[in-house]
């Protein structure tokens, strides 16, 4: 397989819902803005969101994936033995998440308090409009976790793309809610919101029973079977669920401090900064790890470790390539970024300056949120878990402790910056675990081209920081007069750093024709 063909499939996918994903988040603060309303609905759907990252991104992928490869692979069982094998997880698996909705559905009063610490004192009237948010987002979790299974059925026959194209039916319900959905009060408009959500995790499942049908694979509703196997992946997805979703389970406890304890906005403030910051990690991150997990199974499978090193060496290399301008650049250019896409409607420039400092402090961690999509397939393919749980309980109490530090001194900054610091002292486990048992071992190429893409990303944010200054006014513009400014400072950039990764040796023109020809050939 070729690593960089299969991550620009899933990567275009995967751009295309992150663009929609602006234009929603764009028009959610034009008519809802950065106040109590926005924070009830974010907190009322980061639970679904949480649970999406968890399941859909990481922990049902990286224990179902192996398993079904190797059913599919073993005594010549072929296909048909996989998909007995996802049934049997199926018959398990529904009645589990039928239950947890119920019981979520009925606990919604306190899982709403435990999550936002009751909104500094909010009046009953505003907690309990928070509250049937929360119910009306809950179902999500039952048919996110469907989409999961199915998604990772379509990762193993590598029909990458139609998972990766799921997310835009999400982007494009909320798009659709607040375009014909609007109201003059937030709150209607953040309630239909609530609606948008669960009407497309619906959508998204039959997407995905649509596209397993037309791979010939049709699940039948039975009975529950608890077998050998299905005991085999219920313990290996609660461990990876924990080790995958450490970044998400930190952005709840985050998101959970700044609506307890910082004023009205500030839940707001940080999730457009996350949003921001989610952009690049879905685009590399989640696509790296949907692509490498199954890659370095499948050759482990066959005892080939040198070419799984292989795997995860360049893995590693064009997670750094792509990563650390993006990191660069969100921290220079936060500002203006913010400004363009967010201010206008009912978000104020303090907004834009209170939201482009939460996105600086995301940022810094951007490429350890990225590591530890890369790091983490070496254990589960290994069908390994429980080690990377281990350093993500470890890092949830670093991020719990500099949460509690900075959140009074800092305030909307505070979460942000302790959630970058706890992912870097996951990925500095992670790979020192990996180092130790001789599973990575960097090779030549990573240690000659890492520090020059870095000397190459800094090169790119000097011109950038230069640039601001004649863009910012244009991105508060009219609304081509934004697009104008936002594609000026992205080409600007992205030209600088490939010429500058040639000038400082990164890469060499050997290179490209490399993977032209590669390309050709796959």
């Amino acid at each position: 397989m070729n690593l960089a063909r299969a991550l620009g499939s899933i990567g275009g996918l995967t751009l295309a819902s992150r663009v929609l994903g602006l234009v929603r988040d764009s028009l959610f603060a034009r008519f809802v803005g950065a106040g109590f309303a926005s924070d009830a609905f974010l907190i009322a759907f980061r639970l679904p969101n949480m649970f999406r990252a968890l399941f859909a991104e990481g922990a049902f992928s990286a224990a179902f994936i192996p398993m079904f490869n190797k059913k599919v692979a073993e005594d010549g069982g072929g296909l048909p033995r996989g998909v007995a094998f996802a049934e049997d997880a199926l018959s398990v698996l529904l009645p589990v998440l039928i239950a947890m909705t119920v019981v979520m559905e009925i606990a919604a009063w306190p899982v709403t308090w435990a999550l936002s610490g009751g909104f500094n004192r909010a009046s009953e009237a505003d907690f309990a409009f928070a509250v049937q948010l929360a119910r009306i987002t809950f179902p999500y979790l039952l048919l996110i976790s469907l989409v999961s299974l199915l998604g990772g059925i379509l990762n193993s026959l590598h029909r990458f793309w139609v998972a990766a194209a799921a997310p835009i039916l999400l982007n494009l319900c909320l798009i659709v809610a607040l375009l014909l959905f609007h109201h003059h009060e937030p709150l209607f408009t953040a309630r239909n919101q609530a609606i948008a959500v669960t009407v497309s995790g619906a959508l998204q499942l039959a997407w995905l029973v649509w596209a397993c049908r037309s791979a010939g694979v049709r699940l039948r509703l039975k009975r529950p079977t608890i077998n050998a196997d299905v005991r085999r992946l219920l313990s290996l997805i609660w461990p990876a669920a924990a080790g995958a979703g450490a970044m998400q389970i930190n952005l709840v406890v985050s998101t959970a401090l700044a609506a307890s304890l910082l004023g009205a906005g500030s839940v707001s403030y940080i999730y457009f900064a996350d949003r921001l910051n989610q952009l690049p990690l879905g685009l590399i991150g989640i696509g790296l790890g949907t692509v490498l997990l199954p890659t370095i199974s499948a050759q482990l499978g066959r005892g080939d470790e040198t070419a799984a090193m292989e795997t995860q060496n360049r893995g590693m290399e064009l997670a750094l390539f792509l990563t650390l301008p993006a990191t660069v650049a969100l921290v220079v250019c936060g500002a203006p970024i913010v400004a363009a896409l967010f201010q206008h409607g009912k978000f104020t420039p303090a907004d834009t300056a209170a939201t482009a400092a939460s996105l600086a402090a995301f940022s810094l961690g951007l490429p350890s949120y990225i590591l530890v999509k890369v790091l983490t397939p070496g254990f589960y393919a290994r069908q390994d878990t429980r080690t990377p749980v281990r350093y993500a309980t470890l890092s949830m109490v670093v991020n719990l402790a500099l949460n509690l530090a900075f959140i009074v001194p800092l305030k909307h900054v505070g979460p942000p910056l302790a959630t970058a610091i706890a992912s870097s002292v996951n990925v500095a486990m992670l790979w020192r675990a990996l180092s130790r048992r001789g599973h990575f071992v960097v090779d030549a190429q990573l240690a000659r081209r890492a520090p020059r893409l870095l000397a190459a990303a800094l090169l790119m944010g000097m011109v950038m920081w230069f640039a601001n200054a004649p863009l910012a006014p244009w991105t508060t513009g009219p609304s081509l007069h934004r697009w104008i400014a936002m594609f000026a400072l992205v080409a600007a950039g992205a030209l600088v750093y490939f010429a500058a990764t040639f000038l400082f040796g990164a890469f060499r023109v050997a290179d490209v024709r490399r993977l032209i020809r590669r390309s050709k050939q796959v």
